[in-house]
């Protein structure tokens, strides 16, 4: 590893990133954000073109917990769980708000059928917005798009409503088990997302938006397994000599994001399997070929620094774009070679809106709320 200078992303912790990982956690982003376009064009998720790209959350997820077990596992004689919950929400949570915020504002211009928004008040937007700034999810008589999503102003922070919940489960559960019993959990859960993945009701792995039970059950299993794997890879983690690790990382996220739907409607178990291979087994070594690698170059540096600046923000604000983009695509009836200037735009656009968001408003946040919560522990 190269202990470059620290990176934005760590922003309130005090040791340096890997750069390599910041770099594959902002490819896996733009992934979700090409996956989420080519949304627009599909019937199902069987005929959909990028057609994996919701295993980033599965990425995300083992980042998360190899992150947070290399920042924090060494410091917990001198930091207190209140500190830790501190740090998370200074890192995640004004992205969270931002979100809602971008959402609730280009709510009703998104001119849909499929979401007739006419009928929603202004009090119910604003109720709306309110508890998805405070990521508390909308149950059914909340859900103003009426498309069962648990966040509809913004739906990709579903994900943020788990990853708090591996927060939760690492200050006060998981940080304590021995390795041992962290690798028997980690099969365990393993074993659950395989069985989800393969014989449950839609054959792979994208769940955990909704509230119905599959969602539940399937997003709480992709973050018991991945969470904890990437805190277990933390522990065991030994550099090894990888050349190319980057272009390696990247490629590989593009592609498995890419393949088709395996088995189509009739063989479920098939994609369920490709899933499972590609978050039990490939992911991981993605993450431990990542954290070996360096950068050797000017240029792989700083990608990998922007990528990694870029990525929670563009993951976090890309979305409600997306809602108005499917409303053009589906209103018109427009194939993928009539619009793809359209989404060409959109992807470009995300980013831009990603870097402003980032350098006026989440740094400056960040260091705001790291300067008042964080004051009492410095001192």
């Amino acid at each position: 590893m190269v202990k470059n200078t620290t990176s934005t992303t760590a922003f309130a912790d005090t040791k340096p990133h890997y750069h390599l990982l910041d770099g594959l956690r902002g490819v896996a982003a733009l992934t979700v954000v090409c996956f989420h376009v080519f949304e627009a064009y599909a019937t199902s998720h069987v005929d959909q073109k990028i057609n994996h790209g919701y295993l980033a959350v599965d990425f995300f997820f083992i980042l998360s917990g190899f992150v947070v077990g290399y920042a924090y596992d060494d410091r917990w004689k001198t930091m207190t769980v209140n500190d830790f919950i501190k740090r998370r929400l200074i890192r995640l949570h004004p992205m969270v708000v931002i979100g809602a915020l971008i959402g609730a504002s280009v709510f009703y211009f998104q001119g849909c059928a499929a979401w007739d928004v006419s009928k929603v008040s202004g009090t119910r937007l604003l109720i709306a917005t309110l508890i998805n700034a405070a990521l508390i999810p909308a149950t059914p008589g909340f859900e103003i798009r009426g498309v069962g999503e648990m966040y509809p102003l913004n739906g990709p922070t579903w994900s943020l409503f788990f990853e708090y919940i591996g927060t939760i489960l690492y200050a006060f559960v998981l940080r304590k088990l021995p390795t041992q019993v962290l690798s028997l959990l980690v099969l365990l859960a393993g074993c659950g997302l395989a069985a989800f993945a393969i014989w449950g009701p839609y054959g792979d792995l994208c769940a955990g938006f909704s509230l119905t039970e599959e969602n539940i059950t399937g997003g709480s299993l992709r973050l018991l397994f991945s969470f904890p794997a990437g805190l277990l890879l933390s522990r065991i983690f030994k550099p090894i000599r990888v050349k190319g690790a980057f272009w390696i990382g990247s490629l590989s996220i593009v592609i498995l994001s890419a393949i088709p739907r395996i088995g189509g409607t009739e063989n479920f178990w098939m994609n369920g399997l490709y899933d499972t291979i590609c978050v039990v087994l490939i992911f991981p070594v993605l993450v431990y070929i990542g954290a070996s690698g360096k950068t050797t170059d000017r240029i792989t540096t700083r990608l990998c620094q922007f990528l990694g600046d870029i990525s929670y923000p563009l993951y976090m604000v890309h979305y409600p774009f997306i809602y108005w983009y499917y409303a053009w695509v589906k209103n018109e009836n427009l194939t993928f070679e009539q619009s793809w200037p359209g989404a060409l735009a959109l992807v470009m656009g995300s980013v831009l809106l990603a870097y402003v968001c980032l350098k006026r408003y989440d740094e400056p946040v960040r260091r705001f709320l790291a300067k008042y919560l964080l004051r009492a522990q410095k001192n």
